[in-house]
């Protein structure tokens, strides 16, 4: 499983579970299926954000492969 830190490893369609900005504090993670990818670097410490198909944004945290 990867720490969803790389943009090559997040692809439009996989799986992943996100944390949103409101639960940041929390640790809370969302599941969803990205639809766009919104950080532009290749790397990003505290996880690359993207965009879910269901319209949420946040971190993404986990990848399931």
């Amino acid at each position: 499983m990867s720490n969803g830190q790389n943009r090559k490893d997040i692809l439009p369609g996989a799986s992943v579970k996100i944390v949103l900005k409101a639960d940041q504090k929390s640790g809370k993670l969302t599941a969803g299926v990205v639809k766009d990818i919104l950080t532009k670097s290749s790397f990003h410490p505290h996880g690359i954000k993207v965009r879910l198909t269901d319209g949420q944004v946040g971190r993404v945290k986990e990848i399931n492969h």
